[in-house]
């Protein structure tokens, strides 16, 4: 699997430990919340193996005996088969951010090993009861597109994937941006689908319109990574900051109570701007914090 130029960011810890009974509860969770697009609860096209019964139809040589319907058949007087509607097991699409901005982190953890575990866990609950995951890793040079596979194998390629770091800083591709990624699960999400978008939703990109062609198709849900210290700006005098995005070098003086209050205000347009985004999608909004319990949180956020 190409590295696609990643980097293993300075701080970095992993998600850590993902115990089975957290993965149990997250799971119940999810099942509720999606429930209409769980196998069983959602009709496939075509007749085949499964629990709803599709039609009735005369005996024919070559046909299975256990498909006989001996109420019809006593009824009609002739041997008649049960036909169901075949379940079809839920996919699920993963969209997971590894731009240069996700290597942040002024707490427990970085914003990229809070993405890495939510991939983790949604990966891990998408192969459940038959279902099948793939990933769309998006913000570095290039798109990795995995096509959704069923099994262990396919939990294992995907974390593979996510475990390889981040983008260096000014490393992102137009083609290769979250709306790119938006643009691409548009195109290979053909039938109904759950998508998970894990980002910390500050590329520039203009993602709200592939993300509202995906609402209107599929369950969406957005997992925003985001850091205590990315709200507010700190009086600590000059400074002189990289643009995780761009690589541009920014000098500040952070002492100045006019550029704190423009920056405070810049953040709050940004984030009513991204509620109104994925409220117009139909986007499930969650929210996780590098000074929190990202485990705890995400389970908390789904009941």
């Amino acid at each position: 699997m190409s590295r696609g130029q990643l980097i293993s960011p300075p701080g970095r810890q992993g998600p850590g430990k993902v115990p089975g009974g957290a993965l149990a509860r997250i799971d119940i969770a999810m099942k509720r919340r999606i429930a209409g697009l769980l196998p069983g609860e959602h009709r496939a096209p075509g007749i085949g193996v499964g629990t709803e019964l599709a039609q009735l139809r005369p005996y024919e040589s070559g046909d299975d005996a256990r498909r006989l319907d001996p109420a019809a058949s006593a009824r009609t007087g002739t041997l008649h088969v049960r036909q169901h509607v075949p379940e079809r097991a839920l996919t699920t699409w993963l969209v997971c951010d590894v731009s240069a901005s996700m290597a942040f982190g002024a707490a427990l953890r970085l914003k990229s090993d809070i993405g890495e575990g939510v991939g983790d866990v949604i990966s891990a609950l998408a192969i459940r009861r038959g279902g099948r995951v793939g990933l769309v890793r998006c913000g570095g040079s290039q798109l990795l597109v995995l096509p959704p596979r069923g099994g262990r194998g396919a939990h294992a390629r995907v974390r593979a994937a996510l475990a390889e770091g981040v983008a260096p800083d000014g490393a992102a591709d137009a083609g290769a941006s979250l709306a790119g990624a938006l643009t691409r699960v548009v195109r290979l999400a053909t039938q109904p689908s759950l998508v998970v978008i894990v980002s910390d939703f500050r590329d520039p990109s203009g993602w709200g319109r592939p993300l509202r062609a995906l609402g209107a198709r599929h369950e969406l849900i957005a997992v925003e990574v985001a850091d205590p210290r990315e709200g507010a700006l700190p009086d600590v005098g000059e400074l002189v900051v990289v643009d995780p995005e761009t690589g541009e070098l920014v000098e500040a003086h952070s002492s100045d109570p006019a550029l704190r209050a423009a920056f405070d205000a810049a953040e709050r347009t940004r984030r009513a701007e991204l509620a109104t985004a994925l409220r117009r999608a139909a986007a499930m909004q969650i929210t996780l914090r590098t000074d929190e319990d990202w485990l705890r949180a995400l389970a908390g956020s789904v009941r």
